[in-house]
């Protein structure tokens, strides 16, 4: 078998691997076995070959792994699904009780209930999403005091 075939197969292994792992590492190797197929393919020995291989290991492993990682553990800075739904506006189509209600969010009607269990949010009132718990929206009348940031 061909040089350049064994390292085009350890670079494709070694990047499934790492797609199911996480590492970093194993991606970050699995490109150096890439380049160093295109090495062998120009017909580099099998010394120089192994010297590719580990200097490339060795310049990714310092220098892309620790970005990598950092770029994993920074906290999210989007909300997405209905997180992001939490301070928006939406209007009461049937009055919000503690027991029913439908609010319009976003464009999509949604069970409400009134987020302060005594109150009563008649139709039409203008209403701000302060939590989302299952299907179900907790609103407050007014729009932009409870804004998230």
């Amino acid at each position: 078998m061909d040089a350049w075939l064994v390292w085009l197969l350890l670079g494709l292994l070694l990047g499934t691997v790492e797609v199911f792992t996480f590492t970093a590492a194993l991606g970050i190797l699995g490109g150096a076995a890439l380049l160093t197929a295109g090495a062998a393919g120009v017909g580099l020995p099998p010394p120089a070959q192994f010297a590719v291989f580990a200097v490339l290991s060795v310049l990714g492993l310092l220098l892309v792994r620790p970005l990598a990682r950092e770029h994993l553990r920074a906290p999210q800075t989007a909300r997405f699904g209905v997180d992001a739904l939490v301070g928006a506006s939406g209007h009461v189509v049937r009055e919000v009780t503690r027991h029913d209600g439908r609010v319009r969010i976003a464009g999509e009607e949604w069970t409400a209930r009134p987020f302060d269990e005594g109150l009563v949010i008649p139709e039409g009132t203008t209403v701000e999403v302060l939590r989302i718990s299952g299907s179900t929206a907790f609103v407050y009348p007014g729009s932009g005091s409870w804004k998230l940031q």
